[in-house]
């Protein structure tokens, strides 16, 4: 990974939840490269093992600590692992999140109610009640765990990982596009609660990046774009999917002292533009 810019974070101790996925294994990775010490945080220390060992190669400084974000005594667990390992924490990036197959509705709109139609009326919810916890109860509790280990420290900061559709719901995925909602208001609210404490709390908000991962979800086998991913481009001005690097940028900026001192209760899109267009 080529930094965007580079910041100073030596002798600062950073967790990032969900720290073996894209988008949080990208984010610990940048956050060794500026000098800080991270934990990368995950449900298996094995799957850290890739993230780590790119940490480590490039002369950072970083452990795999196991812990289930939606589980209380385990994120304890971790906390005490790392003040151990490290002494402090004054970063936390809550990354763990994500959207539930299970949970995404079939149609961009409701058709009619014929038999065997798949439609919110016919979904399960549990698949949803699973998707608000891991994304919104999943950034409140970590935020509780560790966020007591920040009061007191030199650069508090907590970023959350919030969605394009926390600004308009984005279809198909009701409960990922309510959770995410949750997640930038919560941020708002933790900006306001924390302020006197010393600790800013602040978002991102991508909008669409290609990765691995969900490519054929938006392609055809033939290389042909999907029809929602034709939408997609549509609807970002920049008229192309964010590579998933772009996002480091805007996490450096709200976690220097220097850059964003002054800045808390931000959510920033990165998302060409997604979240301002209007189609016309």
């Amino acid at each position: 990974m080529n930094l965007p810019f580079q910041i100073d974070l030596s002798g600062e101790t950073a967790v990032v939840t969900g720290g073996t996925g894209v988008i949080g294994g990208l984010y610990a990775e940048a956050l060794a490269k500026c000098g800080a010490k991270v934990a990368v945080l995950g449900r298996n220390k094995e799957h850290a093992e890739e993230v780590l060992n790119r940490i480590r190669e490039a002369g950072g400084t970083a452990i795999a600590v196991s812990a289930n974000v939606l589980d209380k005594a385990s994120l304890e667990a971790a906390r005490e692992e790392i003040l151990a390992a490290f002494g402090h924490i004054n970063i936390l990036v809550n990354c763990a999140g994500g959207a539930i197959k299970n949970a995404m509705i079939p149609e961009d709109q409701f058709s009619d109610l014929s038999e065997g139609m798949e439609s919110f009326f016919t979904k399960d919810l549990g698949f949803v009640k699973q998707e608000l916890d891991l994304n919104l109860y999943g950034t409140m509790l970590p935020t509780q765990v560790f966020g007591e280990c920040l009061v007191g420290q030199e650069n508090a900061n907590i970023i959350n990982i919030s969605s394009m559709g926390a600004f308009g719901p984005l279809t198909r995925i009701p409960g990922y596009s309510s959770a995410k909602a949750g997640v930038s208001s919560f941020t708002e609210w933790a900006a306001i609660y924390f302020a006197k404490s010393g600790i800013r709390v602040n978002a991102v908000a991508p909008g669409f990046f290609m990765t691995p991962q969900n490519r054929h979800l938006h392609f055809n086998e033939d290389g042909t774009m999907t029809p929602r991913a034709e939408k997609i481009i549509r609807s970002t001005p920049m008229e192309k999917y964010g590579d998933p690097e772009d996002l480091v940028g805007g996490l450096l900026y709200l976690v220097s002292p220097k850059g964003s001192g002054f800045v808390t209760g931000v959510v920033l899109p990165i998302d060409g533009g997604f979240h301002i267009y209007q189609g016309v």
